[in-house]
């Protein structure tokens, strides 16, 4: 499992890598030749026609309509951290949604906002703080634009509000043939279930109205523990004390104790309300410098991932006990995005196991991957619960996400290395009653989605029969829908 490539690397080395990780590298997604796109993991370089940006709503309607003339292909993308071709399509036209990202409206009496589906989070938490009013859910952070994270059905920390198809009221979307209409629960809602987690098959997102919710002071609890402590006190501690609202859990893969120790975090209502004003200024990026020189020496040496995961223990658990707003608490660091290496490139995986599943299923993972070489970096720990209302749902019950963050070389051989390590551990998941998440690289087999997602052909069949002339298109698509 560790590197058994051990990197003979010199103290001049070393001083490089912290010399290159001092600075925030800058994902650039289109290479030298603009004809060629790719996303933030790379390894899917891919010729496009053209990039056209979605600014203004009669454009992109004007585009769709020149598109069904000329028999064009169209792919919709947002910042591009979906992995698996999600974006993009050879020979096609992307719309690249960025530009197209106004807040609409803020609605405090019914906490609701309408905002333009470029617009990112960060967008949204700066419109809805002076109000109190905060995200209800999102990923750990906020640098992804609201469509994307639509496309994808993303959840968060917020243990109490589930994916987030649960706090959309509407969305307007851009059809096919050029039309618009609204979809809500109750207007053209055949669409709604399709599109929140249809990777942009049906339609470009154009405006969505979204549930806020209250912003609140929360108190950090963080505890220490091995992985076989780790349900009990989740159902214990966590899931039945009403105050914790939010939750995240990280998981060693340092090899001294991998796969062994676990630190958790609650964000428990405080007691104090009236002092959450002299909390709720926006924090921005801290310590990023650090972090990624760290995760540099992760990415390259054992010792390095010791030393990060006893540095990462030490700074939460020094935390216990401060307080946070709840808008600050979805404002992470991004520095996991921010890696563009030469020779390799970080990659994700998300596996979703049932809770009582969990210490078995950790310790088969553990016997896998140690037999495995395969550079993971960190694992972090969330949950999810049952929500089937997404035709591809990857919650059929109540779940624990495990999001792996894997360090892996561009070279085919360890592309093919990785790929196979990847279905192992998708075997493992399945064997145990979960899924996997779908916006990464194409490694799973087409059976091993269909064994996740069972609803699979219908979400396909539905594709094109909304858009025969499959005008929408993207390589995810090909691979797992044709």
């Amino acid at each position: 499992m560790f590197l058994n490539r051990k990197k003979k690397k010199s103290f001049f080395l070393v001083l490089a890598l912290l010399l290159a990780y001092s600075s925030i590298a800058v994902m650039i997604n289109v290479n030298k030749d603009e004809s060629v796109m790719t996303d933030v993991g790379r390894l899917m370089p891919t010729k496009i026609k053209k990039v056209v940006k979605g600014q203004e709503e009669q454009s992109m309607v004007n585009t769709i309509l020149h598109a069904n003339e000329e028999d064009l292909k169209i792919s919709i993308a947002g910042k591009q951290h979906s992995q698996g071709g999600h974006t993009y399509y050879r020979d096609a036209v992307v719309l690249d949604m960025t530009s197209y990202n106004k807040i609409l409206h803020v609605d405090p009496g019914n906490r609701t906002i309408r905002v333009q589906s470029g617009a990112t989070w960060d967008d949204i938490q700066r419109a809805v703080n002076p109000y109190g009013l905060a995200v209800k859910v999102m990923q750990s952070q906020n640098i992804f634009t609201i469509g994307g994270s639509l496309s994808v059905n993303a959840h968060g920390r917020d243990i109490r509000n589930g994916s987030l198809i649960d706090t959309v009221n509407w969305f307007r979307l851009l059809r096919a043939d050029g039309s618009v209409i609204k979809v809500s629960r109750t207007e053209n809602s055949e669409y709604l279930p399709l599109v929140i987690g249809g990777y942009g098959l049906f339609g470009v997102i154009l405006d969505v109205e979204l549930q806020l919710a209250e912003d609140q002071l929360y108190r950090m609890r963080t505890r220490e523990m091995s992985f076989e402590r780790y349900t009990d006190y989740f159902k214990k501690d966590v899931q039945s004390d009403g105050d914790v609202k939010m939750h995240l859990a990280r998981i060693s893969t340092a090899p001294n104790t991998f796969f062994e120790e676990m630190y958790v975090t609650d964000y428990l209502v405080d007691d104090h309300q009236e002092k959450l004003s002299q909390h709720s200024d926006l924090k921005g990026e801290r310590f990023t410098s650090t972090t990624k020189f760290l995760l540099g020496l992760s990415r390259d040496f054992d010792w390095g991932k010791n030393a990060f995961w006893d540095m990462q223990k030490r700074f939460f658990l020094s935390r216990d006990g401060d307080l946070v707003t709840r808008n600050n608490v979805m404002r992470s660091e991004s520095e996991f995005m921010e890696y563009e290496g030469k020779d390799d490139t970080d990659i994700l995986q998300e596996y979703f196991v049932p809770i009582d599943e969990y210490e078995v299923y950790i310790d088969d993972m553990k016997n896998y991957l140690q037999e495995r070489d395969l550079n993971l970096i960190n694992i972090t720990v969330r949950y999810v619960e049952q929500n089937e209302e997404p035709a591809m749902s990857y919650s059929k019950g109540d779940m624990f996400a495990l999001v792996l963050l894997i360090n892996q070389g561009l070279s085919e051989k360890e592309i093919s290395e990785t790929g196979e390590t990847v279905r192992g551990m998708i075997d493992i998941t399945l064997k145990h009653g979960g899924s996997y998440y779908l916006p990464y690289y194409q490694y799973p087999t087409k059976e091993q989605m269909r064994a996740a997602y069972p609803n699979s052909d219908d979400f396909f069949d539905m594709k094109r029969k909304l858009d025969p002339k499959e005008r929408f298109i993207n390589q995810f698509y090909e691979e797992y829908g044709l």
